[in-house]
């Protein structure tokens, strides 16, 4: 079976090809640019990479493009479009409407639309990745896959807030949490590596990134984790603040003659390392700048790698007790510095690293960097939500 993974962004569209009898990826590139000047497609096969540079004014001729890439003579890898057996969209929210993956179909694309209103920076532009496969794919079934779903297991008293029951009931006001498919593949992991029954697990998963969310995972399923309402609340990220005192709206409202708009924007995107450095969202240079002696640049590695901590201690509270600790995602996987930081301290709960595995540069497997005397394992695991999407999705066409 041959499934095409779709990942639409507000200008971009990201897609991999999957022959799901080995899990192996055919090919993968993605359209960028999208309804701006200088469009470009860069089409990655296991003979190198074609860019293809076309004006694509819509997510639909953007489409239209990657399938045509597909069965080119020269560098496709497909006969004909009747080959791809399905294709799963990762989509951002579910709005407590679905728990888990469903097949598109009008009825879900008319919800995903009323949703449409909780993630208004991810969904329109997943929402034209699904029309736009169902105009020009119109007999292939289709996938919806939610960043959301793995965590609709939580419990009442971890997704509510305690805001007046009735406005949550009617406003959908409530913890939802995201990167719920990466979240999902590395403890699934963590629990084949750990080789015990998945019911007898305790794992915290820290999914660290551009964006970073913690997750606490029981017997498998997910009971807490830390972003929220939206992809803003939790530990501080890239260019995201995380948790704040919602008085801080309406005190920078006031002070810097801002919208409500405008403050969230500015928490969104002006806040975070980047904000508290001035240097870079990017780890990379927040790591050497830090290295080099900039103060600023160290307060927010150590504002970041604290806030972790606090979140892997609660959640350790949260199920009484943790046996594995996993670290992915582009700054869990790549930054040694990080985790080491995060780790540091964390010696009550049994944890501790050994320095030169910590080090050892990512190869792309499972890698244990747990101390000798660890009672907890710490486990570097990198995160495949493309694989999770095309596994869901293949399911949910054969079931």
């Amino acid at each position: 079976m041959k499934i095409l993974v779709v990942n639409a962004g507000s200008s971009s569209l990201k897609y991999q090809l999957f022959d799901m009898d080995t899990e192996s990826v055919i090919v993968k590139g993605g359209a960028e640019r999208i309804g701006i000047p200088g469009s470009v497609l860069k089409h990655k096969t296991k003979d190198g990479e074609k860019i293809i540079e076309q004006d694509m004014p819509n997510h639909k001729v953007a489409m239209q493009l990657v399938l045509k890439a597909l069965v080119d003579p020269e560098y496709g890898v497909i006969r004909s479009m009747s080959e791809i057996d399905a294709v799963g969209h990762r989509v951002l929210h579910s709005g407590g409407d679905f728990d888990r993956s469903v097949l598109l179909n009008d009825e879900v694309l008319n919800i995903c639309k009323k949703n449409a209103e909780l993630g208004p920076l991810h969904m329109p532009a997943n929402i034209l990745g699904m029309e736009a496969c169902r105009e020009v794919m119109p007999d292939t079934p289709m996938a919806l896959v939610f960043d959301t779903a793995f965590h609709a297991t939580m419990p009442p008293h971890a997704y509510l807030y305690a805001i007046d029951y009735d406005d949550y009931k009617q406003y959908k006001i409530r913890r939802y949490g995201f990167h719920g498919t990466s979240h999902k593949y590395v403890s699934q992991e963590a629990i084949k590596y750990l080789g015990v029954p998945a019911e007898q697990t305790k794992i915290i998963t820290c999914h660290l990134g551009g964006g970073s969310s913690i997750a606490a995972v029981r017997g498998g399923k997910c009971i807490d984790t830390s972003m929220g309402f939206t992809p803003l609340a939790g530990v501080p990220m890239g260019t995201r603040s995380g948790d704040i005192d919602p008085a801080v709206l309406e005190y920078l409202a006031e002070k810097k003659g801002y919208s409500l708009v405008e403050c969230i924007t500015y928490l969104n995107k002006k806040c975070g390392v980047a904000g508290i450095s001035g240097v870079s969202s990017d780890f990379r240079d927040l790591t050497k700048a830090a290295d080099e002696g900039n103060e600023r640049a160290q307060l927010a590695l150590d504002v970041f790698a604290y806030g972790v901590k606090k979140y892997i201690g609660a959640y350790a509270a949260a199920m009484n007790g943790l046996d594995c600790l996993v670290f992915t995602a582009g700054i869990g996987e790549n930054t040694w510095e990080v985790r080491k930081m995060i780790c540091d301290g964390l010696d009550y709960l049994g944890i501790s690293l050994d320095p030169e595995q910590n080090g050892r540069k990512n190869d792309g497997s499972i890698h244990d960097i747990s101390g000798k005397n660890s009672k907890v394992k710490v486990l570097v695991i990198p995160t495949n939500e493309e694989l999770v999407i095309a596994r869901e999705t293949k399911e949910l066409v054969e079931g």
